[in-house]
Protein backbone atom coordinates (compact mmCIF):
# COMPACT_ATOMS: atom_id res chain seq x y z
CA UNK A 1 0.00 0.00 0.00
CA UNK A 2 1.31 3.20 -0.89
CA UNK A 3 1.65 6.36 0.82
CA UNK A 4 -1.53 7.72 -0.44
CA UNK A 5 -3.45 4.85 -0.29
CA UNK A 6 -2.81 5.41 3.46
CA UNK A 7 -3.90 8.63 4.01
CA UNK A 8 -6.93 7.93 2.39
CA UNK A 9 -8.09 4.42 3.88
CA UNK A 10 -11.48 5.39 5.63
CA UNK A 11 -12.42 8.06 3.45
CA UNK A 12 -15.62 7.59 1.43
CA UNK A 13 -15.87 6.50 -1.65
CA UNK A 14 -16.90 8.55 -5.09
CA UNK A 15 -19.74 6.87 -5.92
CA UNK A 16 -19.52 4.61 -9.29
CA UNK A 17 -20.90 5.03 -12.68
CA UNK A 18 -20.11 8.70 -13.32
CA UNK A 19 -18.24 9.71 -15.93
CA UNK A 20 -16.07 13.42 -16.88
CA UNK A 21 -14.86 14.78 -19.48
CA UNK A 22 -12.31 17.57 -19.49
CA UNK A 23 -10.78 19.20 -22.30
CA UNK A 24 -7.64 21.45 -21.55
CA UNK A 25 -5.59 23.85 -23.85
CA UNK A 26 -2.04 23.53 -24.40
CA UNK A 27 -0.48 26.89 -22.55
CA UNK A 28 2.73 28.97 -23.54
CA UNK A 29 4.26 30.42 -20.46
CA UNK A 30 7.47 32.28 -19.39
CA UNK A 31 5.97 35.04 -22.54
CA UNK A 32 9.45 36.75 -22.91
CA UNK A 33 9.69 38.76 -19.88
CA UNK A 34 6.72 37.45 -18.08
CA UNK A 35 9.17 35.15 -16.11
CA UNK A 36 7.11 32.80 -14.09
CA UNK A 37 3.75 34.65 -14.44
CA UNK A 38 2.59 35.08 -17.72
CA UNK A 39 0.95 32.93 -19.24
CA UNK A 40 -1.19 32.01 -22.64
CA UNK A 41 -4.07 29.58 -23.30
CA UNK A 42 -3.77 28.27 -27.10
CA UNK A 43 -6.59 26.30 -29.02
CA UNK A 44 -4.78 23.22 -29.09
CA UNK A 45 -6.54 20.49 -26.90
CA UNK A 46 -5.87 17.78 -24.62
CA UNK A 47 -8.79 15.53 -23.40
CA UNK A 48 -9.35 13.38 -20.49
CA UNK A 49 -12.16 11.47 -19.93
CA UNK A 50 -12.61 9.12 -16.29
CA UNK A 51 -15.40 6.63 -15.84
CA UNK A 52 -15.85 5.37 -12.14
CA UNK A 53 -16.41 1.54 -11.85
CA UNK A 54 -17.93 -0.51 -10.09
CA UNK A 55 -15.18 -2.61 -9.82
CA UNK A 56 -12.10 -1.95 -8.16
CA UNK A 57 -9.60 -1.64 -11.03
CA UNK A 58 -7.50 1.04 -13.35
CA UNK A 59 -8.20 1.00 -16.63
CA UNK A 60 -6.13 3.14 -18.30
CA UNK A 61 -6.45 3.69 -22.53
CA UNK A 62 -4.22 6.52 -23.90
CA UNK A 63 -3.65 7.88 -27.54
CA UNK A 64 -1.60 10.21 -29.35
CA UNK A 65 1.37 12.25 -28.37
CA UNK A 66 3.51 10.25 -25.30
CA UNK A 67 1.47 6.69 -26.07
CA UNK A 68 4.48 4.92 -26.35
CA UNK A 69 5.90 5.94 -23.35
CA UNK A 70 4.33 6.52 -20.81
CA UNK A 71 3.17 4.51 -18.18
CA UNK A 72 -0.97 3.45 -18.10
CA UNK A 73 -0.95 2.47 -14.31
CA UNK A 74 -0.95 4.60 -10.66
CA UNK A 75 2.46 6.12 -11.64
CA UNK A 76 0.81 8.39 -14.96
CA UNK A 77 0.71 11.90 -13.49
CA UNK A 78 -3.10 11.68 -13.91
CA UNK A 79 -3.71 9.65 -11.52
CA UNK A 80 -0.99 10.77 -8.77
CA UNK A 81 -3.05 13.65 -9.45
CA UNK A 82 -6.64 12.77 -8.93
CA UNK A 83 -5.38 11.31 -6.06
CA UNK A 84 -4.28 14.24 -4.59
CA UNK A 85 -7.27 16.21 -5.34
CA UNK A 86 -9.59 13.59 -4.22
CA UNK A 87 -7.74 13.37 -0.86
CA UNK A 88 -7.59 17.08 -0.39
CA UNK A 89 -11.44 17.21 -1.24
CA UNK A 90 -12.03 14.18 1.44
CA UNK A 91 -12.63 11.03 -0.60
CA UNK A 92 -10.74 8.47 -2.61
CA UNK A 93 -11.61 6.57 -5.66
CA UNK A 94 -12.02 3.14 -6.17
CA UNK A 95 -11.95 1.62 -9.72
CA UNK A 96 -11.49 3.71 -12.46
CA UNK A 97 -11.20 3.75 -16.19
CA UNK A 98 -9.04 6.59 -18.14
CA UNK A 99 -9.09 7.68 -21.37
CA UNK A 100 -6.11 10.19 -22.32
CA UNK A 101 -6.11 11.78 -26.00
CA UNK A 102 -3.20 13.21 -26.03
CA UNK A 103 -2.31 16.28 -29.09
CA UNK A 104 -0.26 18.68 -26.69
CA UNK A 105 3.48 17.43 -27.19
CA UNK A 106 5.30 16.65 -24.38
CA UNK A 107 8.81 17.99 -23.56
CA UNK A 108 8.34 20.94 -25.75
CA UNK A 109 7.28 23.62 -23.60
CA UNK A 110 3.29 23.91 -24.06
CA UNK A 111 2.56 22.65 -20.71
CA UNK A 112 1.48 19.02 -21.60
CA UNK A 113 2.36 17.91 -18.04
CA UNK A 114 0.20 21.72 -16.15
CA UNK A 115 -2.32 20.30 -19.05
CA UNK A 116 -2.68 17.19 -17.38
CA UNK A 117 -2.59 17.88 -13.62
CA UNK A 118 -5.37 20.53 -14.51
CA UNK A 119 -7.42 17.75 -16.25
CA UNK A 120 -6.92 15.41 -13.62
CA UNK A 121 -7.60 17.58 -10.54
CA UNK A 122 -10.87 19.21 -12.69
CA UNK A 123 -12.06 15.33 -12.98
CA UNK A 124 -11.78 14.53 -9.83
CA UNK A 125 -13.30 17.65 -8.69
CA UNK A 126 -16.45 16.91 -10.58
CA UNK A 127 -16.18 13.50 -9.32
CA UNK A 128 -16.93 14.16 -5.67
CA UNK A 129 -20.58 14.96 -4.49
CA UNK A 130 -21.85 18.28 -5.56
CA UNK A 131 -21.97 19.90 -1.79
CA UNK A 132 -18.13 19.14 -1.84
CA UNK A 133 -17.09 20.11 -4.92
CA UNK A 134 -14.65 23.61 -5.37
CA UNK A 135 -14.11 26.25 -7.95
CA UNK A 136 -11.61 27.26 -10.21
CA UNK A 137 -9.71 29.28 -7.46
CA UNK A 138 -9.44 25.80 -5.55
CA UNK A 139 -8.30 23.83 -8.93
CA UNK A 140 -5.24 26.98 -9.14
CA UNK A 141 -4.25 26.58 -5.72
CA UNK A 142 -3.82 22.81 -5.65
CA UNK A 143 -2.52 22.44 -9.51
CA UNK A 144 0.22 25.16 -8.89
CA UNK A 145 1.41 23.31 -5.70
CA UNK A 146 1.60 20.34 -7.39
CA UNK A 147 3.31 22.12 -10.71
CA UNK A 148 5.53 24.50 -8.30
CA UNK A 149 4.26 27.45 -9.66
CA UNK A 150 0.83 28.89 -11.61
CA UNK A 151 2.68 30.56 -14.93
CA UNK A 152 1.35 27.00 -17.27
CA UNK A 153 -2.03 25.76 -15.20
CA UNK A 154 -3.70 29.10 -14.79
CA UNK A 155 -4.24 29.52 -18.63
CA UNK A 156 -5.07 26.02 -19.10
CA UNK A 157 -7.59 26.56 -16.22
CA UNK A 158 -9.22 29.87 -16.77
CA UNK A 159 -8.03 30.47 -21.04
CA UNK A 160 -6.77 34.01 -22.29
CA UNK A 161 -3.49 35.63 -21.13
CA UNK A 162 -3.18 34.55 -17.21
CA UNK A 163 -0.91 37.14 -15.48
CA UNK A 164 0.13 35.03 -11.96
CA UNK A 165 2.07 35.37 -8.70
CA UNK A 166 2.69 34.08 -5.28
CA UNK A 167 2.26 35.61 -1.88
CA UNK A 168 3.86 32.83 0.44
CA UNK A 169 2.27 29.72 0.01
CA UNK A 170 -0.45 30.97 -2.04
CA UNK A 171 -1.10 31.32 -5.89
CA UNK A 172 -3.19 33.92 -7.31
CA UNK A 173 -4.15 34.71 -11.14
CA UNK A 174 -6.19 36.73 -13.16
CA UNK A 175 -7.20 37.17 -16.77
CA UNK A 176 -6.94 39.58 -19.69
CA UNK A 177 -8.97 39.05 -22.75
CA UNK A 178 -5.99 39.26 -25.81
CA UNK A 179 -6.54 41.41 -28.63
CA UNK A 180 -8.55 39.46 -31.68
CA UNK A 181 -5.51 40.71 -34.37
CA UNK A 182 -3.12 38.38 -31.94
CA UNK A 183 -2.21 35.08 -33.66
CA UNK A 184 0.07 32.49 -31.99
CA UNK A 185 2.04 30.26 -34.49
CA UNK A 186 4.43 27.31 -32.62
CA UNK A 187 7.59 25.70 -34.37
CA UNK A 188 7.72 22.77 -32.54
CA UNK A 189 10.93 20.93 -33.33
CA UNK A 190 11.38 17.17 -33.05
CA UNK A 191 13.86 17.14 -29.85
CA UNK A 192 12.52 17.66 -25.62
CA UNK A 193 14.33 19.73 -22.91
CA UNK A 194 12.80 19.31 -19.50
CA UNK A 195 12.04 22.11 -17.57
CA UNK A 196 13.93 21.04 -14.43
CA UNK A 197 17.30 20.91 -17.15
CA UNK A 198 16.11 24.25 -18.75
CA UNK A 199 16.26 25.88 -14.86
CA UNK A 200 19.29 24.50 -14.04
CA UNK A 201 20.82 27.29 -16.83
CA UNK A 202 19.29 29.81 -14.75
CA UNK A 203 21.41 32.23 -12.54
CA UNK A 204 20.60 32.38 -9.03
CA UNK A 205 20.74 36.07 -9.38
CA UNK A 206 20.38 38.92 -12.35
CA UNK A 207 21.41 42.87 -12.15
CA UNK A 208 19.37 45.57 -10.95
CA UNK A 209 19.83 47.21 -14.47
CA UNK A 210 18.49 43.93 -15.91
CA UNK A 211 15.70 43.20 -13.63
CA UNK A 212 14.33 46.76 -14.05
CA UNK A 213 14.67 46.54 -18.20
CA UNK A 214 12.68 43.17 -17.93
CA UNK A 215 9.94 44.80 -15.74
CA UNK A 216 9.34 47.82 -18.50
CA UNK A 217 9.27 45.21 -21.57
CA UNK A 218 6.69 42.98 -19.08
CA UNK A 219 4.13 45.66 -18.82
CA UNK A 220 4.48 46.68 -22.44
CA UNK A 221 3.91 43.14 -23.24
CA UNK A 222 0.45 43.02 -21.68
CA UNK A 223 -0.59 45.91 -22.93
CA UNK A 224 0.58 44.88 -26.73
CA UNK A 225 -1.39 41.47 -26.01
CA UNK A 226 -4.68 43.21 -25.16
CA UNK A 227 -4.80 46.51 -26.71
CA UNK A 228 -2.04 47.68 -29.19
CA UNK A 229 -0.35 44.77 -30.71
CA UNK A 230 2.11 47.19 -32.72
CA UNK A 231 4.14 47.14 -29.54
CA UNK A 232 4.51 42.78 -29.51
CA UNK A 233 8.13 43.30 -30.74
CA UNK A 234 9.09 45.30 -28.26
CA UNK A 235 7.24 44.03 -25.30
CA UNK A 236 8.48 40.51 -26.09
CA UNK A 237 12.34 41.43 -25.33
CA UNK A 238 13.57 38.92 -22.38
CA UNK A 239 16.67 40.30 -20.04
CA UNK A 240 16.22 37.56 -17.22
CA UNK A 241 15.95 33.97 -18.81
CA UNK A 242 16.13 33.09 -22.50
CA UNK A 243 19.47 34.16 -23.10
CA UNK A 244 20.77 31.76 -20.42
CA UNK A 245 19.07 28.47 -21.65
CA UNK A 246 20.06 29.08 -25.69
CA UNK A 247 22.72 26.60 -25.08
CA UNK A 248 20.74 23.72 -24.07
CA UNK A 249 18.47 24.75 -27.21
CA UNK A 250 20.26 25.93 -30.11
CA UNK A 251 18.31 25.53 -32.84
CA UNK A 252 15.39 26.85 -31.42
CA UNK A 253 17.58 29.40 -30.43
CA UNK A 254 18.75 30.72 -33.42
CA UNK A 255 15.60 30.19 -35.27
CA UNK A 256 14.15 32.79 -32.28
CA UNK A 257 17.47 35.34 -33.47
CA UNK A 258 16.44 34.96 -37.13
CA UNK A 259 12.63 36.16 -36.29
CA UNK A 260 13.30 39.10 -34.13
CA UNK A 261 16.02 40.64 -35.91
CA UNK A 262 13.90 40.77 -38.91
CA UNK A 263 11.05 42.40 -36.37
CA UNK A 264 8.87 39.40 -35.12
CA UNK A 265 7.80 39.09 -31.95
CA UNK A 266 9.56 35.69 -31.51
CA UNK A 267 10.10 34.35 -27.94
CA UNK A 268 10.61 30.83 -26.32
CA UNK A 269 7.52 29.31 -25.39
CA UNK A 270 7.76 27.93 -21.70
CA UNK A 271 10.77 26.30 -20.88
CA UNK A 272 11.40 25.57 -24.94
CA UNK A 273 12.13 24.31 -27.29
CA UNK A 274 9.27 25.11 -29.22
CA UNK A 275 9.61 28.59 -30.44
CA UNK A 276 6.31 30.95 -30.61
CA UNK A 277 5.72 34.30 -32.55
CA UNK A 278 2.97 36.51 -31.37
CA UNK A 279 1.36 37.52 -35.42
CA UNK A 280 -0.49 41.28 -35.65
CA UNK A 281 -2.57 39.84 -37.90
CA UNK A 282 -3.60 37.13 -40.24
CA UNK A 283 -1.62 38.66 -43.14
CA UNK A 284 1.16 38.44 -40.56
CA UNK A 285 0.97 35.20 -39.67
CA UNK A 286 1.09 33.40 -42.64
CA UNK A 287 4.51 35.18 -43.08
CA UNK A 288 5.90 34.13 -40.07
CA UNK A 289 4.99 30.48 -41.08
CA UNK A 290 6.89 30.96 -44.82
CA UNK A 291 9.44 32.44 -42.99
CA UNK A 292 10.01 29.53 -40.55
CA UNK A 293 9.54 27.03 -43.28
CA UNK A 294 12.12 28.56 -45.07
CA UNK A 295 14.91 29.30 -42.24
CA UNK A 296 14.41 25.84 -40.67
CA UNK A 297 14.09 23.92 -44.17
CA UNK A 298 17.85 26.01 -44.85
CA UNK A 299 18.94 26.06 -41.64
CA UNK A 300 18.21 22.58 -40.02
CA UNK A 301 17.60 20.28 -42.01
CA UNK A 302 18.15 17.34 -39.94
CA UNK A 303 15.31 18.26 -37.66
CA UNK A 304 11.52 17.95 -38.01
CA UNK A 305 9.25 20.90 -37.02
CA UNK A 306 5.87 21.47 -36.96
CA UNK A 307 4.30 24.77 -37.34
CA UNK A 308 1.36 25.41 -36.57
CA UNK A 309 -0.74 28.21 -36.46
CA UNK A 310 -3.38 28.43 -33.73
CA UNK A 311 -5.66 30.83 -31.68
CA UNK A 312 -5.98 31.95 -28.02
CA UNK A 313 -7.94 29.83 -26.31
CA UNK A 314 -10.77 31.60 -24.42
CA UNK A 315 -12.81 29.49 -22.43
CA UNK A 316 -9.63 27.59 -20.52
CA UNK A 317 -10.36 23.95 -19.01
CA UNK A 318 -13.84 22.50 -19.84
CA UNK A 319 -15.22 20.08 -17.57
CA UNK A 320 -18.35 17.66 -18.89
CA UNK A 321 -19.98 15.09 -16.47
CA UNK A 322 -22.71 12.66 -16.72
CA UNK A 323 -24.23 9.95 -14.77
CA UNK A 324 -25.76 6.92 -15.55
Amino acid sequence: MDATSQTTVGLPLIDAGQQVTVRVPATSANLGPGYDSLGLALALYDTLTVESLETDELVFELSGEGADTLPRDSSHLVIKAMEAAFARLGYRHGGLKVTAENVNPHGRGLGSSACAVVAAVSAANALVPAQNRRGRDWVLQLTSELEGHPDNVAPAIFGGLALSWQDSDRYSSTCATVAESVVPIVAVPDYELSTEAARALLPASVAHHAAAMNSGRAALLILALTQKPEFLHAGTEDYLHQSYRAAAMRPSAALITALRTTGRAAVVSGAGPTVLVLANGEAEAADVVRFIEDFTQANTPDIAWRVMKLAVDVEGAKVDLHRR
